[in-house]
């Protein structure tokens, strides 16, 4: 049947995401990290759908969905969230057409820089993306760990803390906190995180001063994290722990940019190791990642 690239509706949201899971995992078993992702309900993609519509689009073979493309934008900053082919679909240029289309999204928001994170052992993907403009830039790893064996290391300063909650006040400080570490604002997915019952904020104090944010959910995953200064980072991430410890989950885990001396010691420390390397990739260089902590490779 022919290819048809439309834009996403309500109702493909979960099987995109199921085709994505199948996607990852096809890839990393190839290169020997096996399984890794699992099914989860689609609720930052339909977030996103409501918030910005533009920036999700399916690849159809007939009934089937083939393709899915999701990028997001804040401010003029544009990030490919997703953009994944069924497997055994590749070389009929699905991915290519989505990618178009996901850059007409940039083009029409006026982006001004463009932005990804993928497996850093993804060579193919890598090389479609230099191709367009969008280049490794840092090394960035998921790092996981028992809780049972970080929650043995009591050692290191920490920070105090404060929940955050879905005011103005509190979401105008969020985007205070972005806007000096990453360059941009991202109130209106603060407002996702902060609905999210799995999740918990916390505002970081030093003294008087409110230093930073960290989100930590019930899973004991840590991010995004963002702080004022690079030298809290020890103590931020230490106070991260502290909360991921205290989940139910049996792992606790982390993105860790590689530029962050500070916390992969801290994660070495608590018994965290690599699970798997990814890369950002991006148009021009942007954020003080001894700062910035992601939540996952698709919310950043």
């Amino acid at each position: 049947m022919s290819l048809i690239v439309r834009p996403a509706r309500a109702e493909d949201l979960q099987p995109a995401q199921d085709l994505v899971i199948r996607s990852i995992n096809e890839l990393t078993t190839r290169h020997g990290f096996g399984a890794m992702a699992s099914v989860r309900p689609a609720s930052f993609q339909s977030f996103s759908l409501r918030d910005d519509p533009a920036g999700l689009w399916v690849a159809l073979d007939g009934e089937a969905i083939v393709g899915f493309a999701f990028s997001w934008v804040c401010d003029a900053f544009w990030f490919l969230a997703e953009l994944f082919v069924e497997p055994g679909q590749q070389g009929r240029g699905i991915g290519d057409a989505l990618l178009t289309r996901a850059l007409d999204h940039a083009k029409a928001a006026g982006a001004t820089n463009r932005a990804l994170i993928t497996f850093a052992f993804n060579t193919v993907s890598q090389g479609l993306y230099i191709r367009r403009g969008m280049y490794p830039r840092l090394p960035l790893y998921i790092c996981t760990g028992a809780r049972e064996t970080a929650a043995t290391y009591r050692g290191g300063e920490t920070l105090q803390h404060s929940p955050v909650e879905a005011y103005p006040l509190h979401l105008n400080m969020l985007a205070s906190i972005d806007a000096s570490a990453l360059g941009m604002s991202r109130q209106k997915h603060h407002r996702y995180l902060l609905a999210n019952p799995e999740l918990r904020g916390h505002f970081l104090h030093r003294g008087d001063d409110c230093v930073g944010y960290v989100y930590v959910s019930n899973s004991g995953q840590i991010g995004p994290l963002a702080l004022t200064q690079p030298d809290l980072m020890e103590a931020a991430f230490n106070t991260a722990l502290q909360f991921a410890v205290a989940q139910p989950s049996q792992q606790v885990s982390a993105v860790l940019p590689g530029s962050n001396a500070a916390a992969l010691d801290v994660a070495t420390r608590h018994g965290l190791r690599i699970a798997y390397p990814m890369v950002l990739v991006s148009a021009q260089p942007f954020g003080d990642w001894t700062r910035y902590l992601p939540r996952n490779p698709g919310f950043m």
